[in-house]
């Protein structure tokens, strides 16, 4: 029975730029001088290292852990040493670098001891918790976990597996699944088994007719009574094609609506090449540490090689015979990007490089202003309405792209590619997503500073509250016991906690209605109060006879005695007094007749101050210059023999400080052991003596 294909909306074709490089098997690329691994293999966090500059790892050793459940690991590609943690340049329109890992190989491809993962038995959270940390994603281009898309927790109708590759040049699925197909088979049974897949359905563009072959005949070969369930449709040579959505529309006729996951409509899809990961992965227990790449355009031997996660792109366009391009896009010509430098190394994403000519690829015309001819919307496969979204993407209108759903735009080009007015527009919508992203990131960062200075207010405030509480607490207990005491300072202490605890209340005094202060409690206040003022009277003539005591100690030296602070003041200090308001009104008649002076007068004013400044000045110099300076001549007399032993003592110093610095750092080394031998041996022996002492 021949299945219905219903095709979607839209969609182009161009060129297609297969033949290049489809007609030559996999190539191995060879092991490279270095390889630089980027920390960002994914789409979510980027992971994080799990080693350090000069650690020698094996082939297949974890090197950068997942930061969280969307993100994938990292693993060596082959033994060797970690030679920087550092940025280098990535693969990303940006140009920008990222924190990346440089491994330089020894040669010696030597595995990590590696044990197999018993996925049959497994909890399905531990299932995919393994194939996060064996670093699997998505290798059609989109890097997404693919752990994630294991997490359905209803039986699956239906399992798709997205053979279609309709981007033009990009073959390596194709020579993928006519070389490995028995592995790919193996792989989609294993993900069926762990989805609960009804069924299985195989999209293959009707390019690829050995494809399509090789996977029907491994489905025979296989042994496994499951395979009944799988089915290899054939779909028209339409690009996007390979889309997710577009493919569950052709081989499932189910239209995925914005914000719903095909999940929920008993839809999943994983490409060919993620699928064989995964076979690698719970099959061998083999990390992502390679992948197969097409390289084509400008180049002498065009075709797809398998190489190793890191691999610099430079490396491998010498290895195709690279002859001398205009320039390199990284991906397909429709979603990929221009590289900015041949010297990034191969990502998981990077499943295509084309050596650029100007033949297939002149240079862009100029951008024309947008004439509402809708070929864009006739193209757009997820049936938007490109025009509108470009024109609030270059108006920045945020708000309303997103009410035209722009984040249901696969960013597939097909637009672009037939917009008469040369307008590039998935770099609008591209801009238009960052840039929401971005205000999303800060408003998320924002919430979270708002949350983090409320619980800190209100912790502070609960704090203070406790606080309280206790000290009440505490206070309470102390005044109780205070009554039930017949001491009398406890009676008194009791009514100082009485009245303090109603200060803190709010109130200026105890009632006195309070049976709390009893007559027993207000009689031995008074007894505390009458005995603080016989101890002040007492310590008031104390004082008294230390002043009589102090102040005749002058007199019996016949010198004048201390006057005290309310005495009359004495006439020299009088006479100082006048001759600071005499100062102070010198100072106020000078400025008053400053102020009158004309502009010419100040001058002439100024001028004579400033001489008389400078006159000053002379004169301090001449006199610290008249300083007089001791006569030469013997100094004064000093114990000879004292004199000498310094002078050695000093010769010695200089001659220790010349041996230490002829010393060799061995020699420095050994010194300070045995200076360090004799300190230890005079503690012990100060301590032996102390001990004998006792």
């Amino acid at each position: 029975m021949t299945r219905q294909i219903i095709t979607f909306h839209g969609g182009v074709h161009p060129p297609e730029h297969k033949a290049e490089s489809s007609h030559y098997p996999i190539r191995t690329a060879a092991l490279p001088a270095r390889l630089i691994l980027s920390l960002q293999q994914s789409i979510g966090s980027a992971a994080k290292p799990v080693v350090k500059v000069g650690d020698e790892v094996a082939k297949g050793q974890l090197i950068a852990a997942a930061d969280g459940m969307i993100s994938a690991a990292l693993h060596a590609p082959t033994s060797g040493r970690i030679e920087a943690i550092a940025l280098q340049p990535v693969a990303h329109p940006s140009g920008l670098s990222d924190n990346c890992i440089v491994l330089i190989p020894d040669g010696n491809d030597q595995w990590l001891e590696r044990s197999l993962f018993d996925w049959r038995n497994a909890e399905p959270n531990a299932v995919r918790t393994y194939l996060r940390d064996m670093g699997v994603v998505g290798l059609g281009g989109a890097v997404f976990p693919s752990h994630l898309k294991l997490s359905s927790k209803t039986q699956l109708d239906t399992l798709i597996i997205n053979g279609a590759e309709c981007e033009p040049y990009i073959t390596c699925d194709d020579r993928l699944m006519r070389e490995r197909a028995a592995e790919i088979i193996a792989g989609i049974l294993m993900v069926q088994f762990l989805l609960n897949a009804k069924q299985v359905l195989i999209g293959i563009e009707d390019n690829k007719p050995e494809a399509a072959a090789a996977l029907r005949d491994a489905i025979k070969a296989s042994r496994s009574q499951a395979v009944a369930a799988i089915e290899v449709v054939q779909v028209p040579t339409l690009y996007p094609s390979g889309g997710a959505k577009q493919l569950i529309k052709l081989l499932c006729n189910i239209e995925v609506p914005s914000g719903v996951r095909s999940t929920d409509l008993g839809v999943q899809c994983f490409n060919v090449a993620t699928i064989h990961s995964i076979y690698c992965a719970l099959a061998h227990a083999e990390p992502v540490i390679r992948r197969v790449v097409t390289i084509t355009g400008n180049v002498e031997r065009p075709g797809n090689y398998e190489a190793l996660i890191g691999t610099p792109l430079a490396e491998l366009l010498k290895a195709a015979g690279e002859k001398g391009s205009s320039g390199y896009i990284y991906g397909g010509p429709m979603m990929g990007f221009e590289l900015p430098s041949l010297a990034v190394g191969l990502s998981k994403a990077g499943n295509c490089v084309i050596a650029k000519t100007p033949a297939d690829f002149p240079e862009q015309p100029r951008e024309m202003p947008c004439i509402r001819c809708s070929k864009c919307a006739e193209a757009c496969p997820a049936e938007l309405q490109p025009m509108d979204l470009f024109w609030f993407a270059k108006s920045k209108n945020f708000g309303k792209a997103q009410e035209r759903n722009l984040f249901d735009c696969i960013e597939c080009g097909a637009c672009a590619y037939v917009c008469p007015s040369n307008i590039r527009l998935v770099d609008y919508y591209r801009f238009a997503k960052s840039e929401i992203w971005a205000a999303e990131k800060t408003k998320h960062a924002a919430d979270l500073a708002r949350e983090r200075f409320e619980f800190r207010e209100f912790r502070a405030k609960r704090e203070k509250q406790e606080k309280a509480e206790r000290l009440a607490a505490k206070a309470t207990q102390k005044l109780a016991q205070a009554v039930a005491s017949d001491d009398p300072e406890d009676a008194i202490r009791a009514a100082k906690i009485k009245a303090a605890m109603a200060k803190a209340a709010g109130t200026s005094e105890v009632p006195a209605s309070d049976s709390t202060v009893t007559p027993e409690v207000d009689q031995a206040a008074q007894l505390a109060a009458e005995k603080k003022a016989k101890i002040a009277a007492a310590m008031a003539r104390a004082a008294a006879k230390k002043a009589e005591a102090e102040a005749a100690v002058p007199m019996l030296r016949n010198e004048e005695p201390f006057m005290a602070p309310s005495q009359t003041l004495p006439a020299s200090s009088m006479d100082k007094t006048d001759r600071t308001k005499e100062i102070l009104d010198k100072r106020r008649e000078e400025r008053a007749r400053i102020a009158a002076m004309s502009s010419e007068e100040r001058s002439e004013w100024e001028a004579a101050k400033q001489a008389e400044i400078a006159e000053a000045k002379a004169a301090a110099a001449l006199r610290k210059a008249e300083i007089v300076v001791p006569p030469e001549g013997p100094a004064p007399s000093l114990d000879e023999e004292k004199a000498a032993k310094i002078r050695a003592a000093m010769v010695k110093r200089d001659e220790e400080k010349a041996r230490l610095a002829a010393m060799s750092p061995e020699e420095k080394a050994a010194l300070a052991a045995e200076r360090q031998a004799r300190i230890d041996a005079a503690m012990a022996a100060k301590a032996a003596k102390a001990a004998k002492d006792e």
